[in-house]
């Protein structure tokens, strides 16, 4: 049996959204090989759902690809929670060694990357819709919650958040 091509709508898809998935799979992956291996999994789960999707009236694709994307990141991370990796450098020091930025700005992103490194797999997903600018409608359907539900998980892991990049005293 032959392998089935994708459509050329799928692929103009991929190609919009590549940016999205890259960013899903930087957040759960702090590794750059096992990062592209997520991307990979996600390609390949979003072209294995693709004769399914049936657009929604007033829905938007990226929701569709948020709700798959953060599916396979999750499962993902499980599994390798699982089966923990031989021993690697310490979170941190990978960070260090990742970052080729300098000055100021990267710091701090780097802080924040360690940070959100230490929430949940679910808080990491709020915090990736957050900082995608999306809604509270659009993370309650990418997610599959309410809006309400939305507001109090933000406003919790916006405090988790908080308490994780202020130094004790």
């Amino acid at each position: 049996m032959a392998a089935a091509t994708p459509s050329a709508d799928f692929v103009a898809a991929l190609h919009e959204y590549q940016p999205l998935l890259r960013r899903v799979a930087r957040l759960y992956c702090q590794d750059a090989d096992d990062r592209q291996d997520l991307f990979q999994e996600m390609v390949l789960q979003l072209w294995r759902a693709w004769p399914r999707y049936v657009p929604q009236p007033g829905a938007k694709l990226s929701t569709w690809l948020y709700r798959i994307a953060l599916n396979v990141a999750i499962s993902n991370l499980r599994q390798r929670t699982r089966r923990p990796a031989p021993s690697e450098l310490d979170a941190e020091a990978l960070a260090v060694a990742q970052a080729p930025e300098t000055g100021f700005d990267a710091d701090d992103r780097a802080q924040l990357y360690r940070a959100i490194g230490r929430l949940s797999e679910v808080d990491k997903a709020f915090v990736l819709l957050y900082l995608e600018d999306r809604s509270y409608e659009e993370m309650a359907d990418i997610l599959g919650i309410t809006q309400n539900n939305v507001r109090v998980k933000m406003h919790r892991v916006q405090e988790k958040l908080r308490s994780l990049l202020v130094p004790a005293a």
